[in-house]
């Protein structure tokens, strides 16, 4: 069996950023840039004042307390066309832009306005309260650079750029297929040997987290002319990743393979050493890739999180595509480890010294979903690793909210 680097290699071989394309800013965010983004105007276009105020020139308030001639009002968005001449000012309020002639601002704390008339009781030196033209940007500076991923702050960036859109590749098409006659939707009565399906609405959310647009398959039953169907559905929709969960083992109904070598599926490899997971099956039919997961919830999510999230990231233009490891200490000894890599449910938190302090819970079932849901992280033991005590150091990964 491959180990998890050589199947996570195997699996990002083939995979490319997808092209770009033209996002509107309420849709940009989280996604990468595929393309430099210039602004297309100064910011400020002028000199703007800072404060309410009123615009005066430094020379006339050089000495203090001073008496001047209120000739207008300056409002943002409401520029003031006459020019500011000596024993003069002007009304202004933030944002408005600076008329000529003037090249200070008194806050209006600084000031008592009797009429037509201001005294000035502070003095000011040039450029106070006055935001420069260009101080912040200027049209053509590259102010968002490609393979960068949006924040919130840099949505509100591109705005005051002017931007209306963005180039940004375009978020990965998912097809998510669940197979078994077992399988009923939540809410229903299951009926003797059925189950809840749970799977795919843990994978839709961590797809959704992710970015990736979803094309939900439903839920083939265990015929393989219905799963080769759902199949071709997806190539037909131009999925570019095909999720499927269940019927990757090797029993009489488990057809997910048949179904993909039916429809052509170039093969990369089939099971992998680790726990939970080892059915993992990866390929590619054309240019759909094909991820196989195992039908436990546990396992389903597991190989999710550690294969299924950097193929998105690395459709989607990220650098940063395997989800981090961190150093802690275990909270409970755990036994030597086979010759699977085992990925243990765990509680993370901090003990009275800071140290990170990963404690497993006791049972490691992949079908135990509650204990899933209580984790937030998954401590990391490589195969045939020794006993370990509780506080020696170990390796975690996080469990994504």
């Amino acid at each position: 069996m491959l180990s998890v680097a050589e199947a996570l290699t195997l699996v990002l071989a083939d995979a490319r950023a997808l092209p770009p394309v033209e996002a509107e800013l309420i849709s940009a965010h989280g996604r990468v840039l595929a393309a430099d983004v210039k602004a297309l105007r100064t910011q400020p276009p002028a000199p703007v004042s800072a404060m309410d105020g009123y615009a005066v020139r430094s020379s006339d308030v050089a000495s203090v307390p001073v008496r001047l001639s209120v000739i207008g009002e300056v409002a943002a968005g409401r520029p003031f066309e006459r020019a500011i001449g000596p024993g003069e000012a002007a009304r202004i309020f933030t944002g408005g832009v600076v008329p000529t002639g003037a090249d200070a601002i008194i806050i209006q704390e600084h000031a008592t306005r009797a009429g037509h008339e201001v005294t000035i009781t502070r003095p000011a030196s040039r450029g106070h309260h006055i935001r420069v033209e260009g101080l912040d940007f200027r049209a053509g500076d590259v102010l968002l650079v490609r393979g960068h991923r949006l924040t919130a702050r840099d949505l509100g960036l591109a705005a005051a750029m002017n931007r209306a859109t963005l180039p940004v590749h375009r978020q990965p098409q998912i097809a998510l297929l669940a197979t078994g006659d077992e399988l009923v939707a939540p809410g229903s009565n299951p009926g003797p040997g059925q189950i809840v399906y749970s799977n795919g609405f843990a994978l839709r959310a961590m797809m959704h987290s992710e970015g990736a647009d979803v094309i939900d398959l439903g839920i083939a039953p265990d015929r393989l002319d219905e799963t080769v169907a759902a199949v071709r559905r997806a190539r037909a929709a131009g999925a570019d990743v095909l999720v499927t969960t269940g019927g990757a083992s090797v029993g009489d109904y488990d057809l997910v393979q048949k179904a993909f070598a039916a429809e052509g599926m170039t093969l990369s490899f089939w099971k992998v050493a680790m726990r939970p997971g080892r059915p993992l099956m990866h390929g590619r039919i054309g240019e759909m890739h094909v991820l196989g997961l195992p039908g436990n919830p546990v396992s389903a999510f597991v190989c999710g999180l550690l294969f299924l999230i950097p193929l998105l990231r690395t459709l989607a233009g990220r650098s940063d595509v395997s989800l981090p490891t961190e150093s802690a200490v275990l909270g409970a000894s755990q036994p030597a480890n086979d010759e699977r890599a085992d990925f243990l449910r765990a509680t993370l938190q901090r003990d009275r010294g800071g140290q990170l302090v990963a404690t497993p819970f006791p049972t490691q079932d992949s079908s135990m979903v509650g204990v899933l849901a209580k984790a937030n992280c998954l401590v990391i033991r490589e195969p045939y690793a020794p006993p370990a005590e509780a506080g020696a150091p170990c390796t975690i990964v996080r469990i994504p909210d």
